[in-house]
């Protein structure tokens, strides 16, 4: 998603799941959701940290559930995000935190 970026803009952390994917950078979060059963149609995000008015996060469970998840309310409309097990969830939450409360 390095052609997304902007002057002046860097990406702080990206994650990835099977098909779709999200970077942090230092103005706003890239969100890349692939739709479809091929993958092929792809929709874009671009979240400028001030938009988000709240956001929540949960780590996958033991045996059934085994995403982490992210919900982000934004002026646009609600946001989930699932990410796969293994991501450490709370790095996300300070992620967020950093960026949004810092402005």
């Amino acid at each position: 998603m390095q052609e997304l970026l902007v002057k002046g803009e860097e990406a702080v952390a990206a994650y990835k799941t099977i098909r779709d994917s999200a970077v942090f950078t230092n103005k706003r979060l890239i969100v890349r959701d692939a739709q479809g059963l091929s993958g092929k149609k792809v929709e874009i995000y671009s979240l400028p940290y001030t938009s988000i008015n709240m956001w929540s996060t949960e780590n996958a469970g033991k045996l059934l559930d085994l995403n982490a998840e992210v919900e982000l309310w934004t002026r646009a409309g609600h946001i989930k995000v699932n990410l796969r097990k293994g991501i450490d969830v709370r790095k996300f939450d300070r992620l967020i935190a950093n960026a949004i409360l810092k402005n």
